[in-house]
This record gives C-alpha cells, structure tokens and sequence, in this order.
C-alpha cells in the first residue's frame, strides 16, 4: 500500500479543484494548472480533498498511485503559494545579470552566456552572484533552475560554478608537490 498515496491532497481556501474524467484541474490566485491522470488510478473529490485510488492491485496501477497524488498535491501547492529555486554562483568574475526575458552569465567563458526565459518563469537577480528561479510549476521551475546550473555545474576542485543554494560539494585535494 502506498503511504502517500493513501493521503487526501487538502485543497485550501482560495483554490478550486474539479476533476473531469481523468483530467485534474487547479485554479488559484497564482494561475491555473491541468493534468491527465493516468488511466490506472482514480481521483474523486471527497469533504477531505482529492482522494486518488488505483484501479486494481497491480504493480503498475500502485506505482502510478503515489506519483499521481503528488503530481496533484505539487498542482494545488503551485497555483496556492508557488515554487521557487535558488541558484549561487561562485568563482572570481562570476556573475549573473538580467536583461528583459534574457539572463545573461558570465561563467569564465571567452563569451558571455544567454539564457533565454520561458514562458510562465520569473527569474529574478537579487545579487549578482545569486538566482531565483519561481513559478506555479515545479516541474518547469527545476527544470529551468537545472538547465542554468547545466552551463557550468560546480567543480570539486575550487568549487567555481553554479550550485543550488544549500548543495554541498564534495572537495577534492589538488596535486601535491
């Protein structure tokens, strides 16, 4: 039995939720967000929530049971409160800068990179050595802050590159004389 799976997704005040088929809607004061179920689970409104069940008790209809109630409940998070990534830049001359729907970074290369922001991101510079990454869709949002971090991921060496905020990198020692 999946323990996630068995959890009602709590839908707030502010948010309607309504479920046409196996087609899963959210609409809230950040937006609105939509998602095909799979057709070996159920989901049906209930007075707790959304409540997601498998269809049968095979493995597949199981697996699909916990991802489908938290790809609903990451739904009802977003178009409520949002996501949002942060991203640091470290090393000498590293930095970042935005220019319209473009980020621009300086990551040590002979040209500077550009970044072209999708639709339905914000991508804010408070400093010029952090990024954050926001939207109402997870998914989109780690994906965006992925492929930024993908330019120059950080180096075990000096560390230099562009890490999540809070990501440890393991070090290693130079050569020795």
């Amino acid at each position: 039995m999946s323990r996630i799976g068995k959890k009602p997704v709590a839908v707030p005040s502010g948010v309607t939720a309504t479920i046409a088929g196996q087609t899963f809607e959210a609409k809230g004061p950040k937006g609105q967000l939509s998602f095909v179920l799979n057709e070996l689970v159920i989901a049906e409104m209930t007075d707790d929530g959304v409540k997601v069940t498998p269809r049968d008790e095979s493995n597949d209809a199981r697996a699909m049971w916990g991802m489908a109630r938290t790809v609903i409940s990451n739904l009802v998070a977003g178009v409520s409160q949002g996501f949002e990534k942060k991203l640091e830049i470290t090393g000498v001359g590293y930095r970042a800068q935005l220019q319209g729907k473009n980020l621009q970074l300086a990551l040590g290369f002979s040209h500077d990179v550009i970044y072209s922001v999708p639709e339905g991101i914000e991508v804010a510079v408070p400093k010029p050595t952090e990024i954050v990454v926001s939207g109402i869709d997870k998914q989109r949002v780690g994906q965006v802050a992925a492929e930024i971090r993908k330019f120059r991921p950080p180096e075990p060496y000096k560390g230099k590159g562009v890490r999540y905020a809070g990501e440890f990198i393991v070090r290693k020692e130079g050569k020795k004389k």
